[in-house]
Formats: structure tokens, C-alpha cells, sequence
């Protein structure tokens, strides 16, 4: 996967610049900086022969053109007054950026041109209004961003004008809020977290044996998680008997003998979680209870007791996870190293997969990609990639996994 940066030339010395010198990079016209970091493919294009003239031959397509928004928003930088805080807040965008472009050349392998324009977005709609005029913007084969809904919001529009492909690689809003059919939502809503978890749940548990629950304190967050599910066991699923309550204690209240617990948490409030863990860690190990928890997908950026965890054999579905045992995983961290100087973050890899699966594509199909999503599967350095689609609100990831707490890490089971 991961074949080297052989492919792209860059303008080094300016890429250099703003990769790794960001905490004193001065005032530009950055839209330009960033145009000229562009990858430029150094292969020559195979002419195609000049008899018989008589014959027409359609063009091959031997360019793709893809446009970037990203928020670096390096135009508040002051190079005498940019504090440490203000260059913390250029980090996503651009390990974003850094490994989008790695995936983008690993693409080019496939042996097709691409032409990248980037452009700053600084998350403002104003800035948007502006690039979406220029006409590399309009001839683009496909948009990478904004990365933020607002900017999604507006470039909606111009994609469904122009019927061009837009897509929002890091955002996990649900795609019913952008009403683009034109949209490729790379990151699965809420709602995929709530089949997930009870797709998984029905094909471990057996319907007359257990019982599922849901705590829901109904708050909104809560519910965004809890509604899914219990969709989810009604449409398919009618078997199972599904409970819901307010807390654990009211919970315990209801207990019976002799059934199995799948009990679904539906919470990220820590003050809520924690003591709720406790609880049901109790009524497993002093009462007894065959009892497992799944809980809210935010989990994986949270900490708590992990022996309460692993004796409930706690478990969250996922769209993110790294194998670092992975040979393909082990050549991106060693890759990106040599090339920037850093470790690559979550945000590195989102990019990699994002840039070579979508340019993979495009080298393979042209600019009729998008008719073959449904059919291109991908397994990605940090999800996979399996697209569905809705003539409303246009393409979306399904993809997911399931983690599960054990020796003090999260392993996939699913």
C-alpha cells in the first residue's frame, strides 16, 4: 500500500518551509504558498501515435484534478506575536494535510497524473465564497473538505451546481444535514454506532436467553446513541427483549435471575459514566449477574477504572483503530517519520486513507469514480472503507468495528 514518494515532485524548499517551520512562517498569500506545494507528477505522459490520422481516438484521461480546504487559518500567524497555543491549533489540519498528501502520491502509482490544488478554508464561509469562483476549483474531479460542517454547509451549493463530488473526511455529523446528494461522508454518524453495537449484540446474544438495556438519561447526546439501537432490535431484531431506564439504580430495581445483560450505556458524561460503571460492576462481582456493558463510542478518548472495564468486558464500536503490529501500518509510521520529522497522529492516517483510496479510484475509473463506491471496498490503516448510498444525502461510510477492553488496551473483536 503505502510505495513511496517517488511519484510527486514537490517545490521542496517552500513545502519544507511551512511543514516544519509553521511556529515562524510569516504573513503570505497563502492560498498561493499552498498552490505551489501542489504535487506535479514527474512522469511523462505516453504520446499516442500519430497515424492514421484519419481515426479519431478519445483522449485518455491522464489528469486527475483535486481540490483541498483546510482550516490552517495561517493568516492569524504574526510571526512576532504567534504563541504556542495558536500553532496547537494548526496541528490537525496539518497532519491531516501531511497524510492526505502521502496517500495522494501513493495513489499516483496507479500511474495517473493528479494536479492538488490546496487552499486555506480558515473556516470561514467568506474565504470559501472566494475559492469556489476559481476555476481550478470548478473544473476539480472531486472536493476533499471543508472538514468542518459549516464549511460543508455552504460548499453544498456550489457541489450540487457544479455535480461535483465533495467530501467530508473528518466530520461525523449525520449526512442527512447536508441534503447534498453530491456528498461522500468518510466518517460513520451516530447512528451506524447504534446499528453497530446491536448488530453485534444480536449475533452474540440469543434472544430468549438475554436481556438488553439501555441506560438513557434522554438528554440529547444520550438519545442520539439510544434511538438507533432501539430502531435498530425493532426493525430487525423483534425478539429481543429491549428495556431502558434512567440510571443503574433504578436498573437494579428490575433485575432478574437467570437471564444474561447486555447493558448498553448510552452516556459520554464522565460525573454520569464512571459512577455507573461502578454499580454495574458491583451487581456483576458481589451479586452475581451475568452482566456485559457497551458504551458510548466517545469512550475511546476517555479514561476510566480499567478493572471495572475489563471485568465487564466493556465494549464501544469504532471508526478508528491502529494496528501498530500491521507491516502496511509499520511503513506509513516509518514513511511519514522520515518525511516530516514526526510521529503521525490519528489525523495523519485519516489522511493517508483518504487521499489513496480516493485517488486510487479516480487513477482507476476517471472521472466516473463515484459509480463504482459502492462496488471499491478498502481496508484503510485506520478503518475500512465500504460506501453506501441515499439519492437524498448521497454517500456514507458503514463501516465500523468493535473494541473491547482487554489487558489494559482496546483489542478488535468485530
Amino acid at each position: 500500500m503505502i510505495t513511496g514518494l517517488s511519484k510527486l515532485s514537490f517545490n521542496k524548499n517552500l513545502c519544507a518551509y511551512v511543514v516544519k517551520n509553521i511556529s515562524t512562517l510569516s504573513v503570505l498569500a497563502l492560498t498561493a504558498v499552498l498552490a505551489s506545494c501542489s504535487p506535479k507528477i514527474t512522469k511523462p505522459v505516453v504520446k499516442a501515435p500519430a497515424k492514421p490520422v484519419e481515426q479519431k481516438v478519445e483522449p485518455r484521461f491522464t489528469q486527475g484534478n483535486i481540490s483541498v480546504f483546510i482550516p490552517f487559518q495561517l493568516n492569524n500567524f504574526n510571526l512576532k506575536t504567534v504563541t504556542k497555543s495558536q500553532i496547537g491549533k494548526a496541528d490537525m489540519p496539518l497532519d491531516f494535510y501531511q497524510g492526505l498528501m502521502m496517500g495522494i502520491d501513493s495513489a499516483a502509482n496507479e500511474g495517473l497524473n493528479f494536479k492538488v490544488n490546496v487552499f486555506d478554508s480558515r473556516d470561514n464561509t467568506s474565504q470559501l465564497a472566494a475559492l469556489s469562483k476559481k476555476e481550478a476549483v470548478k473544473l476539480s474531479n472531486l472536493l476533499i473538505g471543508p472538514v468542518f460542517p459549516d464549511g460543508l454547509k455552504y460548499m453544498a451549493a456550489f457541489s450540487q451546481t457544479h455535480k461535483l463530488p465533495i467530501i467530508s473526511p473528518l466530520a461525523a455529523s449525520k449526512p442527512t444535514e447536508f441534503d447534498n446528494p453530491y456528498l461522500i461522508s468518510v466518517v460513520p454518524d451516530i447512528d451506524m454506532h447504534g446499528f453497530k453495537v446491536a448488530d453485534f449484540i444480536a449475533s452474540t446474544y440469543k434472544a430468549d436467553q438475554s436481556i438488553v438495556v439501555l441506560i438513557n438519561t434522554k438528554k440529547s447526546d444520550d438519545e442520539a446513541l439510544a434511538s438507533p439501537i432501539r430502531r435498530r432490535f425493532a426493525a430487525k431484531y423483534p425478539s429481543y427483549t429491549v428495556q431502558e431506564f434512567s440510571s443503574t439504580y433504578v436498573f437494579e430495581t428490575k433485575m432478574v435471575k437467570g437471564k444474561k445483560y447486555a447493558v448498553i450505556v448510552c452516556s459520554d458524561d464522565a460525573p454520569f459514566v464512571a459512577p455507573s460503571l461502578t454499580k454495574l460492576y458491583r451487581l456483576k462481582n458481589i451479586a452475581g449477574y451475568p452482566i456485559q456493558v457497551f458504551g458510548h463510542p466517545n469512550w475511546v478518548k476517555q479514561t476510566y477504572n480499567i478493572e471495572h472495564l475489563q471485568s465487564l468486558q466493556a465494549a464501544i464500536s469504532s471508526s478508528y483503530h491502529i494496528d501498530y503490529k500491521d507491516k502496511d501500518v509499520v511503513e506509513f509510521v516509518k514513511q511519514y517519520r522520515l518525511k516530516y520529522e514526526f510521529e503521525p497522529t490519528e489525523y495523519a492516517f485519516r489522511g493517508f486513507d483518504t487521499g489513496y483510496y480516493f485517488g486510487k479510484i479516480l487513477a482507476k475509473y476517471g472521472p466516473n469514480y463515484v459509480d463504482f463506491l459502492l462496488k471499491e471496498r478498502y481496508k484503510g490503516l485506520h478503518n475500512d472503507f465500504e460506501f453506501d448510498y441515499n439519492a437524498e444525502y448521497g454517500y456514507f461510510n458503514r463501516h465500523l468495528t468493535v473494541l473491547q477492553y482487554k489487558n489494559t488496551s482496546l483489542v478488535k473483536v468485530d
